[in-house]
């Protein structure tokens, strides 16, 4: 009795822990992409899809070399809860804010599209300097010279995969039609350069940010996720500037 009691306990156990996860992560990131998909429809929804894949995917350039050197993301790129939030949470709420008032709902695209852009240039710029970057550098001055994979710290190859990437991205964006009423002109080529300039904006803030304050004493609770969320929200907010002066 005491065996069937304690399996039977292990297996509530395991159903709870199954359940808690499952309401954590997947209703979450379930209610994530009902919000893109209800205030900018399938064209957003593809967005956001894109945004995982291509993140995903440059987090495994090179990862037996960055996992030997100790530059590799945790659980080799998959994202938690956490970062998925953290990457997402300007464009969830531009998003929500397309819903309640509908009549701003083009120039919220803009900031929707810049988000991500800017997330996904972080990301291929980080995973893209830690595999090839030769010589990287603090962020900050007397910009001196850093160990691969130094919170804020920047190269060269990194930085231009960065910039290609919101770039590509953002095309991706105008090609689907995502951002042809996002500025004043009508122009999605125009609006297209207005998210990758305030995606590279964002990220040189974020590296910044992560050399000053992120690890040092007093700031431990400026996790990544969080650096995440501030990085998307300004980038967003710069977009949505610009665009309304354009």
């Amino acid at each position: 009795e005491t065996v069937c009691f304690q399996s039977d306990s292990l297996f509530f156990f395991v159903f709870a822990c199954f359940v808690h996860v499952f309401c954590i992560y997947v209703l979450r990131s379930f209610l994530f992409l009902q919000a893109v998909f209800a205030a900018f429809g399938l064209r957003g929804y593809l967005l956001v899809c894109l945004y995982f894949i291509l993140g995903s995917a440059v987090t495994k350039i090179k990862l037996e070399q960055k996992e030997r050197e100790g530059t590799a993301e945790a659980n080799s790129g998959r994202r938690n809860v956490g970062s998925v939030w953290g990457s997402g949470s300007a464009g969830v709420l531009c998003a929500v804010l397309a819903l309640a008032y509908p009549q701003y709902d083009s120039i919220l695209r803009l900031g929707f599209v810049a988000s991500f852009c800017s997330k996904l240039s972080d990301t291929t710029a980080s995973e893209v300097g830690k595999a090839y970057g030769k010589t990287t550098y603090n962020s900050l001055p007397p910009f001196n010279l850093v160990p691969r994979g130094t919170e804020g710290a920047v190269s060269l190859e990194g930085t231009l995969a960065g910039v290609a990437a919101s770039f590509l991205f953002a095309g991706v964006a105008a090609l689907l039609g995502e951002l042809n009423t996002a500025t004043s002109s009508s122009s999605p080529l125009l609006a297209a350069a207005v998210c990758a300039f305030a995606a590279f904006v964002a990220t040189t803030f974020e590296s910044a940010l992560g050399s000053l304050m992120q690890g040092r004493k007093g700031w431990e609770w400026l996790t990544n996720d969080i650096v995440n969320a501030i990085q998307i929200a300004i980038a967003a907010i710069v977009a949505i500037l610009l665009g309304l002066q354009l």
